[in-house]
């Protein structure tokens, strides 16, 4: 097992409440409890849109909590990935976090998105999903990994997002990093290379300019970043 595979099992494992990952996601979401028990307090329940997301992610609230504050959760996702039957507080949907016209304006109490901007594609792109997140919403939560922090959270391998884009497609073709298969080929390397496109501070605080920015930390440096706007 190679090294970033075992890093990975580590740090982001999210079906174990005792990686890493899922320690900093539990102390990360306080500020969106706060925001569903306010949005509760003002409207007797709380609609949450999850961009991108997924039900194993609310693993991390107690079921009891959701349904006590009445709380439903839209998860939309790209069609063809699997969406499971709709269930208890969740709705599952199909659709393009760029482009939500199925939804009205502020059709929802509060938006959410966790790791998910830094795949959508280039720049145009971000800047659609953050007037979309905005648009459905009178609130909004949205994290996204740090460009600075020297372990990509994807391949989980120090500085490889730092490289030269050729060099990392090199990487992906030659071993196995992260939760990513070795690249059968030159093609598939290249997806796999231009999977996520990681942030600097500048770059996100431009697509929520109305938030305020908070800096999560990992012994001592910022691993992401999380855009608040109540």
């Amino acid at each position: 097992m190679s090294i970033a595979r075992v890093v990975a099992g580590w740090f982001s494992n999210y079906d174990s409440q005792k990686s890493v990952g899922s320690k900093m996601r539990a102390k990360r979401i306080a500020p969106l409890l706060d925001m569903i028990e306010e949005a509760c307090k003002k409207h007797g329940l709380a609609n949450v849109i999850d961009i991108g997301g997924s039900e194993q992610y609310w693993g991390i609230v107690p079921m009891q909590y959701l349904l006590e504050h009445r709380v439903s959760i839209t998860v939309v996702n790209v069609p063809g990935s699997y969406l499971p039957k709709d269930h208890g507080p969740f709705r599952f949907v199909e659709g393009d976090g760029c482009k939500l016209s199925q939804f009205g304006d502020e059709a929802f109490h509060i938006a959410h998105s966790n790791s998910v901007v830094e795949h959508v594609g280039d720049w145009s792109r971000m800047i659609e999903f953050s007037r979309e997140v905005k648009r459905v919403s009178n609130a909004y939560f949205v994290q996204t990994p740090n460009f600075w922090f020297p372990i990509e959270p994807h391949f989980m391998t120090p500085f490889f997002h730092w490289l030269p884009r050729p060099f990392r497609i090199g990487l992906v073709r030659h071993f196995r990093l992260g939760t990513f298969e070795k690249a059968s080929s030159v093609s598939e390397a290249v997806f796999f290379v231009e999977h996520a496109r990681l942030l600097t501070f500048d770059m996100f605080e431009y697509l929520f300019k109305d938030a305020r920015i908070l800096k999560e930390r990992f012994f001592g440096l910022t691993k992401s970043f999380v855009a608040i706007k109540k």
